[in-house]
């Protein structure tokens, strides 16, 4: 049986077994026989790592470890709100806060700093939903998702395409539409960084 550790754009940790290209990390949220426990985060400090550093390898759900999460890839890990790790992607840490300052002025922000705004901005803590907001979609940068109709819909901006995801990779394009208001998913800061110029790891199933 899979573990439940991947995490979708709408901010669920579900159980699958197809592969992700990232990694993430909010704490240690599984117990002794590595099933998650209530909790879904237990600190602010929410980041997407590569799954490959240094030739280290990890016995996945270690007692008193944190809990490993992956992703399709770094587009989904945006959605749910985890930035780049400091010490794995430390190049793409420290791009994403220029754009931080680019985009709210200021000094460049420390990581911590930065994590406790995104966690405002990414999960209602006394509901544990994920924040969304409503947004032109003219106004979307590359990398971000939207929501669909059904309840575990989720779309990925691309360009002039809408990408449907699902676990395994991205389904096929429907021409992005012009002028409606949408639900956006991925939580604001970040929606700004993209904007800024962030660019995202995609999965290739994207095209």
């Amino acid at each position: 049986m899979p573990l439940q550790n991947r995490v979708t754009p709408a901010n669920e940790i579900i159980a699958t077994p197809h592969r992700g290209l990232m990694m993430g990390n909010r704490g240690i949220l599984h117990g002794t026989d590595r099933t998650l426990g209530v909790a879904r985060w237990t600190h602010p400090h929410w980041i997407s790592c590569v799954t490959a550093f240094k030739g280290r390898r990890r016995e996945l759900m270690r007692p008193g470890r944190y809990t490993e999460l992956f992703f399709l890839d770094e587009a989904v890990a945006l959605a749910a709100g985890h930035r780049p790790c400091g010490e794995c992607r430390r190049a793409d840490l420290k791009h994403f806060l220029a754009l931080w300052q680019q985009v709210h002025g200021g000094e460049i922000p420390k990581a911590g700093d930065l994590d406790r705004h995104l966690h405002k901005a990414r999960i209602d803590g006394r509901r544990r939903r994920q924040i969304r907001h409503t947004a032109p979609i003219d106004d979307l940068p590359d990398g971000t998702f939207i929501a669909g109709d059904g309840p575990d819909d989720a779309f990925l901006v691309l360009g002039d395409r809408l990408l449907p995801y699902s676990p395994a990779g991205y389904g096929p394009a429907e021409r992005r539409p012009t002028g409606v208001p949408v639900s956006v998913m991925t939580p604001r800061p970040i929606v700004a960084a993209l904007n800024a110029g962030y660019r995202p790891i995609i999965h290739p199933s994207a095209g």
